[in-house]
């Protein structure tokens, strides 16, 4: 009987181990996942900042601009 308890109990560990270090990855996955969304949002704040000035550029040329000839 202590034998089968051995073996299960060693079959518990090792799965237990398995897990811990699957959760030890997902954990890590997770983090790298954080950190590039993170940088994905910093980019897109300064991309709409940039295309924000762009448009606000191309607005100010078209009033410069004088009226077409037609007119």
């Amino acid at each position: 009987m202590s034998n089968e308890m051995d073996k299960r109990l060693t079959e518990v560990e090792t799965r237990l181990a398995f897990i811990d270090d699957a959760l030890a990855g997902l954990t890590e996955a997770e983090a790298e996942n954080s950190r590039r969304l993170l940088a994905i949002e910093r980019t897109l704040a300064a991309l709409r900042v940039e295309l924000s000035a762009i448009r606000t550029g191309l607005a100010e040329d078209v009033r410069e601009e004088p009226p077409p000839p037609h007119y």
